[in-house]
């Protein structure tokens, strides 16, 4: 196994209607608005853009991102990563089901290699503390994207 690989799996129930869902995660160049964890974002008219973000370790990652998929009729977003992680990552966002009210699934899937030198040099002694500082992230930005939904009512 690399030490420097990781695969991440996040799934968050929300109770908006998957179109409200997409419609936000497809705006990343906001994320900063409602993800605490996400300090910066930028888009370009190309579908490219450069996102920094910190959770509760004291370091930033800078990511370059290419949009490889934006596909609204399935619910899927993808983008190519460079820099810091080097990989992808993707939205899937699914209706819930007919009988709890019209609300959705939101899944995020990453699969990356880190490339940032001091992450790499703690790859192995770190590992549990990145893979909780990830989780930490992925919480605030559940958070964060349930009360932008909120506010959107």
């Amino acid at each position: 196994m690399d030490p420097h690989h990781y695969r991440f799996r996040s799934l968050w129930t929300l109770d908006a209607p998957p179109e409200a869902v997409y419609a936000v995660l497809e705006r990343p160049e906001e994320y900063p608005l409602w993800w605490p964890q996400v300090r910066e974002a930028e888009r370009t008219p190309s579908g490219a853009g450069r996102a920094r973000f910190r959770s509760v370790l004291p370091y930033d990652l800078v990511v370059t991102a290419l949009e490889s998929r934006r596909d609204p009729g399935a619910g899927v977003l993808e983008t190519v990563l460079a820099g810091d992680l080097e990989g992808w990552a993707r939205w899937t966002v699914t209706a819930r089901g007919s009988d709890v009210g019209g609300g959705s699934h939101a899944l995020f899937e990453q699969e990356v290699t880190v490339r940032r030198k001091l992450l790499r040099v703690l790859a192995v002694p770190g590992r549990p503390l990145f893979r909780a500082n990830h989780r930490l992230m992925m919480r605030g930005g559940r958070r964060g994207l349930r009360a932008r939904l909120a506010e959107a009512v």
